[in-house]
């Protein structure tokens, strides 16, 4: 580990990088990253927003390719995961008591790292959880950010599992019950991460094995399966941001891409909210996993191509 990085060899820190801390409102540590470009001309800068259980080390390979763009990149390790503090005493477990921390943890990095240091204009690429932050923090960035990429948002489950509605009832009354800091799924990260043959992330052995590797060499960086208690902050974010009147006032363009072999979200609620959308497009990549920057080339290469067309936009920001 060097200057708050954490190396592997396959995965070695992006040229030009720049870590650190800030301090959150309620004193949590946030760490947080920056990126320059390297290739020209320069174009602005990214802010990546990571999905649960992830850090910014995940991130190396999708920072080289925005950098050979021009784009620099700006990250934060959310509180709670990755070499953030954590929140509660075993650090295992995922939990939040609301995404609005999450929100304020992000306009606090706008306004601290992002606004000052990195060259604008700004642009969002978000996965997963954090996709569903970002939707919750797009009133905010209106007049900050020129167009969001949501890759696989957190709306719903898969299949035929409970409604977030239904959830957020039941994570509430397990609350009530004293249970919010108990696993809600899965339990501890096993020491080698899940078999690749039954995982559900990515359909990639190579750049699911270097994750692993990642984890297993710095275990502090992950986590087990989510509380009850995030779940309940999940689902409850997950309701507000689909409510027609919050969709109707984003006023932010939004490519919103879909995982069409996801087993972690629903891809039918993420192609039905992004129709939805007044400045939103869609675009499913059939046949990929939910962690679509870290699956096969094939994914991989469709995603980038749409990003590279959505992506820095014309400069009025329509679509």
């Amino acid at each position: 580990m060097t200057d708050n990085f954490h190396e592997i060899p396959e995965n070695p820190t992006p040229r030009q990088a720049t870590a650190g801390f800030f301090n959150a409102r309620d004193g949590k540590k946030i760490r947080y990253a920056r990126f320059a470009a390297t290739g020209r001309p320069m174009k602005g800068t990214v802010v990546i927003l990571p999905g649960r259980n992830e850090c910014i080390e995940k991130y190396f390979e999708t920072i080289r390719d925005l950098s050979s763009r021009g784009l620099g990149s700006a990250l934060i390790d959310w509180r709670g995961q990755g070499a953030s503090d954590r929140l509660i005493r075993d650090p295992q477990r995922g939990y939040v008591k609301s995404f609005s921390d999450y929100a304020d943890d992000l306009e606090q990095f706008f306004e601290e790292v992002v606004l000052p240091d990195c060259r604008g204009p700004y642009y969002i690429l978000a996965h997963s959880s954090g996709a569903l932050i970002a939707l919750l923090s797009s009133p905010s960035m209106v007049n900050r950010v020129r167009r969001m990429v949501l890759i696989a948002p957190f709306l719903a489950l898969p299949g035929q599992r409970m409604s977030m509605k239904a959830i957020h009832r039941l994570t509430t009354l397990l609350g009530l019950f004293g249970l919010g800091r108990r696993y809600a799924a899965w339990g501890p990260r096993p020491k080698g991460g899940t078999p690749f043959e039954i995982n559900k992330l990515t359909t990639d052995a190579a750049r699911y094995r270097r994750n692993v590797h990642l984890y297993d060499t710095f275990p502090k960086l992950a986590l087990g399966g989510p509380t009850i208690r995030w779940l309940r902050a999940a689902s409850e974010a997950a309701q507000k941001v689909s409510r027609p009147e919050f969709m109707a006032a984003i006023k932010v363009p939004m490519l919103v891409v879909a995982a069409g072999a996801d087993r972690v979200v629903s891809t039918r609620a993420v192609e039905a909210y992004a129709r939805h959308l007044r400045l939103g497009s869609l675009l499913t990549i059939d046949g990929a996993a939910h962690e679509i920057l870290q699956e096969a080339d094939l994914y991989r290469e469709q995603f980038l191509a749409a990003f590279d067309a959505f992506i820095p936009g014309i400069d009025d920001g329509t679509l």
